[in-house]
This record gives structure tokens, sequence and C-alpha cells, in this order.
């Protein structure tokens, strides 16, 4: 019986041993995991921080170069509207020129051959969009139309039988059509002003309303300037009229034919180039 009890005393303190080691080992394991975890935290707040860094860099730099781009593009866009003299005495900006050359790839090879100064390529610029705008292709055949460029100053020659009857200075409707498209244009301008130009032949004229060709051609010219004002909504002080009477003639009189040629009414567009470009690059 003795024996016994000396062998369950013994066990009981050898498992309470056993348990104690465990317990130990255990307890030191815990600490580690528990120093692990501090050093991982620890090291994780540090990765953060240099995340963060990098982060505010890489932000600052971006917007750096955001500033750089804005820079660069206010400074494309102020180099395109800065205006230039040309040797040849023509002012024109940057985006003038880059809508000019733009326009100029339309025109034949043959035109632009005599093309020699900055001048002259903006002439055959602002014929060409206007010529586009004003088609008259959809015109009866015997209607003389003609688009001419003079110092980037744009002339439209309108024969005198598409206007108005012989000695009258009454616009009759038939001319409505390239009435309304010249209205068109001058409409969507504000910075043009338009010259009606009435011209007469050299045969002398003096009825009950009419005295003589000074009278005739201004009364034609305004007769086409009410039209444009009160028909087509043009704004009457874009407008001028101006009476040439006889003394601007295109050929001798000498022939019925050469008189009818200098019966006829001009309009002349005198538009501000960037703004004429940016008209027709819009249409």
């Amino acid at each position: 019986m003795k024996k016994i009890s000396i062998l369950l005393v013994t066990t009981i303190l050898l498992s309470a041993c056993v348990s104690k080691k465990k317990y130990l080992a255990l307890e030191q394991q815990h600490g580690e995991t528990v120093s692990e975890l501090t050093k991982t935290k620890v090291e994780k707040e540090d990765l953060e921080n240099k995340f963060a860094v990098i982060e505010k860099r890489v932000n600052d730099y971006n917007y750096k170069i955001q500033s750089l781009n804005q820079d660069v593009e206010g400074l494309t866009i102020e180099n395109k509207a800065k205006f230039e003299v040309s040797k040849d005495g023509t002012v024109a900006s940057g985006a003038s020129k880059e809508k000019m050359r733009a326009t100029l790839q339309n025109i034949s090879p043959e035109k632009l051959a005599g093309a020699k100064t900055l001048k002259d390529s903006m002439n055959l610029a602002v014929q060409y969009n206007l010529s586009k705008a004003i088609n008259t292709s959809d015109l009866d055949e015997n209607q003389d139309i003609v688009v001419d460029i003079n110092e980037t100053v744009v002339m439209i020659s309108i024969d005198d039988n598409m206007l108005f009857n012989t000695a009258s200075y009454r616009v009759g409707n038939k001319a409505d059509k390239i009435l309304k498209k010249l209205a068109d244009v001058i409409n969507s301008e504000p910075s043009l002003d338009v010259m009606v130009e009435g011209h007469t032949d050299s045969r002398s004229i003096n009825t009950a309303k009419v005295s003589d060709n000074w009278e005739l051609s201004v009364l034609r010219a305004t007769s086409v300037v009410k039209k444009l004002q009160k028909q087509f909504n043009v704004a009457p002080e874009q407008l001028i009229a101006s009476g040439r009477s006889s003394y601007q003639p295109l050929v001798e009189n000498d022939t019925r034919a050469n008189r009818a040629k200098n019966r006829r009414t001009r309009i002349i567009l005198m538009p501000n180039i960037d703004k004429f470009f940016a008209l027709m690059e819009a249409n």
C-alpha cells in the first residue's frame, strides 16, 4: 500500500513538472509571437510612412507636370494669338497662319505657284473660303458674279442685269439668292465692313426720277444696302452705300457688250483676317 502511494505521488509530481515546462515553452512562444507582431507593426507603420512620402512626391511631381503642361499650353496659345509683321507688311497671328495653311491645301498648285508672299497666300485663302461660302452653282448660267481679291479685300461684282432693269434702281427679286448668300456671310461675322458700289456705263441719263449717272449709281447702291438691311437683316452699321457713276469702267464703253460689263454693282467685304478664318473654319 505504501508503495502505491509513493508511485502515485511521484506520477503527480512528474506530471506537474511536465506541464510547467510546456507552460514556460508556450509562454516563451507567446512572447516571441508578441515581439514579432510588434516588430511587424512597427515595420508596417514604417512602410506606410515611406509610402506616404513616396505618394506625396508622386503627387508633387504630377502637379509640376500639370503646371508645366498648362504653362506650355498657355505659351502655345499665346504664341498662336501673337501677331507678327511679315517682310511684305502683312500682319497675321500664328493661329490665322495655321488656318491659312490648312485652307491652302485645297488650292491648286498652279495658283499656289503665283503666291510669292504671305499676303499673296492670305489673299488666295480668303478668296477660296469666300468662293466656297458664296456657292453660285445654283444660280442661272446667265447671271454674272465674279469674286476677286485685292490686298485681302474681298470684292464680289454682280452683273447689272441680275439686279436691276435698264435705267432702274429698284432691286428685283431675281437677286435674292445671291444677296441671301452674301447676307449669311455678313451676318455671321460682325467685324465685316461692307461697301456697296454702284457703277454705270458712260451713256448719259436724265429722267424725272434720275438726273444723271452719279445719282443712278448712288440710288442703286442704296437700294442694295436697304434690301440687305430690311429683307436679310444685315446690321446697318456694317453697310456703306457708294456711287461711282461711269468713272471706273472695266472696259471701254465702245460696244453694247462692253457697256453691259461696266454696268455692275460691286460689294466689297473688308474682313478682320483672323475672325474671317475662324468663321470659315466653323462652316
